[in-house]
């Protein structure tokens, strides 16, 4: 015989998987649309000083607000510029492992290549 209705090797099972592979990118699609949002609510917190100074971030790292304690103020602009600087970069830090993190929890248990 020929193989005559074996076809190109696609069958029920393959078929299946494959299906089961686009629920997952729409779940995930979903998720991530979702996350989104979510981030984009979120307020993260960056301090220095001692929350002489503190700058506040959503989650996807856009700024929102800086708040200075007028006690900083008298500490002459080269100071308060570091302090910004800290806090700054603290905001980010935290808003980036936030962002990893609500990633990770996204995508946990869909094993797909590259996450």
């Amino acid at each position: 015989m020929t193989g005559k209705g074996q076809g190109f090797g696609f069958g029920l099972g393959k078929m299946k998987e494959l299906a089961e592979a686009f629920k997952k990118a729409q779940q995930v699609q979903e998720g991530a649309k979702r996350l989104q949002d979510e981030l984009e609510q979120m307020e993260i917190l960056g301090e220095s000083g001692g929350g002489l100074v503190k700058v506040i971030v959503s989650g996807n790292q856009e700024p929102k607000r800086v708040e200075i304690s007028p006690d900083a103020l008298g500490e002459g602009a080269e100071v308060l510029s570091d302090l910004v600087t800290v806090a700054m970069k603290d905001a980010y830090i935290k808003s980036t492992a936030t962002m990893r993190e609500r990633m990770e929890e996204l995508t946990s248990g869909l094993e797909l290549p590259g996450f």
